[in-house]
């Protein structure tokens, strides 16, 4: 029998499995780094996968590039259309020039203008438009309607759920079972993704979302059973998770697959940033440091053989110069784009 039309068709890790043949010979197999100082600092072994050195410095070329390897063909023609501000922008029009797609992508004027280069530079058509008069959807749909191109958003899609899950399955096949995965939250996509992987390849693996104190809306959702969404956009350094609410797929892959939610303090970034720059030699941005910053921090406390997926490392430069300044030369409040 066939499910409600009101019923999500979740993804599986079937589905993970064929966007990881898809992505073969096209994303980057990043690699899994060690530290001996960070597994004295947190008393666990600790693995982290690093997708700051995935194509467009981010996972979210996994997702993007899965979505639209999915589209049919002859469909391609129509088009894409994507909103993001950052790595999923860059992500999709890099996936629309490889597969030879038209791509059109909406960001707000306030976007920090590398982004906006970078978005253009793979071809795509940017379209920006002004946060305080207009939604960043309703401006894709309008679009959409215009030109019969197809969304792709930026978490909440089973096939970019499944793709970003390749990341964690690429942890899996490479260190074998974990006893805990930390992976950082801002729709839910990743996290999604890297459960499915874990209650198949790993299943007695914890698997934890670490989102930003000031961008709890995940954590919200999961602890009281309901889809909860914030009032206002979230005032963090870790600006890829500055997401209102889970989505409709996201939230109940989270529920069933994921064991914790944490948050951690925007102070605790700016300290997993610095570690990771100046000990390990690797550039994060803060929204990527998430899952380090709940170990380094002490929120979690984890033992035995622990997997951290650093899922980006596209910082605005004015930003990084801010991490790195010492904690009394730095200024309370971070620069904006």
């Amino acid at each position: 029998m066939s499910a409600p039309a009101s019923t999500p068709v979740l993804p599986t890790f079937a589905d993970v499995e064929a966007a990881r043949v898809r992505l073969a010979g096209v994303a980057h197999r990043t690699p899994i780094v060690r530290s001996r100082t960070l597994d004295a600092m947190v008393g666990a072994e600790v693995l982290l996968k690093c997708e700051n050195l995935q194509r467009v410095g981010a996972f979210k070329f996994r997702g993007g590039y899965n979505a639209l390897a999915c589209i049919p063909v002859a469909e391609r023609h129509r088009g894409v259309v994507a909103f993001s501000s950052g790595n999923h922008a860059q992500a999709v029009a890099l996936a629309a020039q490889l597969l030879g797609m038209p791509a059109t992508i909406v960001m707000p004027r306030t976007a920090p203008a590398a982004k906006r280069a970078a978005t253009a530079g793979y071809g795509a058509k940017v379209v920006l438009f002004d946060p305080s008069e207009d939604a960043r959807e309703a401006v894709a749909q309008r679009i959409v309607a215009e030109t019969g191109a197809m969304l792709v958003p930026p978490f909440d899609h089973a096939d970019v759920i499944a793709g970003q899950g390749t990341a964690a399955a690429e942890l899996f096949e490479e260190a074998g079972a974990l006893d805990m995965l930390l992976v950082c939250v801002g729709g839910g996509g990743l996290l999604s993704g890297s459960a499915l992987a874990a209650r198949a390849m790993s299943p007695g693996c914890r698997v934890v979302g670490v989102e930003p104190e000031l961008g709890d809306d995940v954590t919200r959702s999961f602890r009281t059973g309901e889809i909860q969404r914030l009032a206002d956009v979230p005032a963090t350094i870790a600006d890829g998770a500055r997401t209102l609410a889970p989505g409709a797929l996201t939230f109940p892959l989270v529920r069933a697959n994921v064991d914790e939610m944490v948050t951690v303090s925007d102070a605790a970034l700016v300290e997993a940033v610095r570690f990771m720059l100046l000990r390990c030699k690797l550039l994060l941005e803060p929204s990527g440091a998430l899952g380090l910053a709940a170990l380094t921090s002490g929120v979690v406390r984890a033992t035995g053989r622990v997997g951290v997926i650093l899922s980006g490392g596209n910082v605005d430069p004015e930003l990084l110069r801010w991490l790195l300044l010492d904690d009394a030369d730095r200024p309370a409040t971070p620069p904006t784009p």
